[in-house]
């Protein structure tokens, strides 16, 4: 299983949120630390902040911030959100496409289960949960500690 890269710069723009504690984020500020693009990065934020993920503070000063307390944010969540379809293999929906043993079977099964189960262990996780290294992230982030 494989996440689109619009899932995975979800994931890293809401750590990296959620780490700076309140404090407003940027665009700029994000991708610099990932070493990410800005522009995929600001199609992100949008749909995140349409999602209710984070508020967005516009104008001179503004950025981002979560907009629900991490420990409320499950990543599964977030997923099914990111990731749409999860069209494992071409016979699933959205896609449906035929298959010569569709009605015998048992890998569409076998895919199916591992993908709810995949979800299922996101479901088990926060954002809080993966802010937790809290200091060593604002280190690896190079964002400044709070005076």
């Amino acid at each position: 299983m494989r996440l689109t890269v619009y899932s995975d710069y979800a994931l890293r723009l809401l750590m990296y949120v959620a780490v700076k504690d309140g404090d407003l984020a940027t665009i700029a500020e994000v991708a610099g630390a990932y070493g990410i693009s800005k522009n995929h990065l600001t199609k992100v934020a949008y749909e995140l902040g349409v999602a209710g993920y984070v508020e967005t503070v516009r104008g001179r000063g503004g950025g981002l911030r979560l907009a629900r307390r991490p420990e409320r944010i499950s990543l599964g969540d977030v997923v099914r959100h990111t990731e749409p379809d999860m069209a494992l293999v071409p016979c699933f929906p959205p896609l449906d496409e035929g298959c010569a043993i569709e009605r015998c079977c048992v890998l569409r099964k076998a895919l199916h289960k591992a993908g709810e189960a995949f979800l299922e262990v996101l479901d088990g996780y926060t954002l809080a949960d993966l802010a937790r290294p809290r200091s060593a992230l604002k280190s690896l982030l190079a964002i400044p500690a709070a005076p």
